[in-house]
This record gives structure tokens, sequence and C-alpha cells, in this order.
């Protein structure tokens, strides 16, 4: 299992001009020890919400790279999004589901992950042009190449401890997280 701060921290270094949407909870407090960044989009109570949010900036900003780095919680809420982006086919997206087979936000209770459901299968069955699970610390090169450089759309399953490491809160307030991002997309 991967330590989710040190992946997260290594698929983000040297992230230049990467637009980075993370899901709610765990997963933005992991952006955000990782490093505050203009461009990080972050949501707060928009569980499900993650992938399809990343769809639209990969659809409306075609010529930038976009990763989605949701937890499994909000994945499988968000399931059909998969299907969508299939569809779509955004050839700069990368999904990066944060997966400890749990649902930090409420309580720890198991997900469906912990009893076989495998994204990487299902992205893979909704056309995702690459799909694969990681598990060791040593992926986090390739994974940070399929980020940068990778043809999408792309879903990264990565296996995290369900360790509860202390919350890195960033900006909280929704308009404020807007504007800078638009400010930060179309610099004056």
């Amino acid at each position: 299992m991967l330590d989710r701060r040190d992946f997260v921290r290594r698929i983000l270094i040297e992230r230049g001009d990467l637009l980075v949407v993370p899901g709610l909870g765990c997963a933005t407090y992991d952006v955000a020890a990782a490093g505050d960044h203009p461009l990080n989009f972050y949501l707060w109570g928009a569980m499900g919400g993650t992938a399809m949010i990343a769809l639209g900036l990969a659809l409306a900003q075609p010529g930038r790279r976009v990763v989605a780095i949701p937890g499994d919680g909000d994945m499988l809420m968000g399931i059909g999004s998969l299907a969508t982006i299939g569809v779509r086919q955004p050839k700069k997206l990368v999904v990066v589901i944060l997966d400890n087979a749990h649902y930090g936000e409420t309580g720890m209770q198991p997900s469906h992950t912990s009893a076989g459901i495998d994204f990487a299968a299902v992205a893979l069955g909704c056309r995702f042009k690459t799909a694969r699970t990681v598990s060791r610390i040593e992926e986090a090169a390739e994974v940070r190449r399929l980020i940068h450089s990778g043809e999408g759309p792309i879903l990264i399953n990565a296996k995290i401890d369900a360790e509860d490491v202390p919350r890195v809160l960033p900006l909280r307030d929704g308009h404020a997280i807007k504007q800078r991002f638009i400010e930060a997309l179309n610099p004056a």
C-alpha cells in the first residue's frame, strides 16, 4: 500500500501548469499538503463530482493537462462519470483515485473496493486508453509521466494506506477558489 501523502507529493512535484481537481476530504488535504497552487480547484462538499468537473475543464481547456484526484468513495458515487469520460475521450485527462477501500469522511466504513470492485477494469470497459492499479511508491514516477504526457483518458487506481493523517486545510471559500483559479487560467 502507498503512503498517500508521499504518493500525491511525488505525482505533483514540478507540476508546471497542470490543472488539479482534488475531491473532497482527504484528497484535498493531500493535494494541499503537496503545495497549495492557484491551479488547484478544491471541491468542498461535491462528493461524486470530481471526475465530471475535471472532464468539464479538459473539454473547455483542451490544450491543458488535467488531473482529477478523487477518493474511492467519491469515485463510487460518481461511477457513471467514467462512461461519460469514455464517450468524450479527452486526450489530456487523467483520473487518479486514492483508494483506501474505506469511506474516510464518514467514519471509515468499508467501501465497495474492499469487496473487490475494480476501478481499472471499469475504466477499460468505458474505453479509457490506459487504466491500471498501482500499490508501490516506485510506480509514482510512471503515474507522473502519464499525467504529464500520456494520451487520455487515463485512470490510475492508487491503493493507499487507510491511515488517518493530519489535515492540511487549503482555502475554503468557494468564490475565492473559483476567482483565483480563473485568474491563474487566464493571466493578464
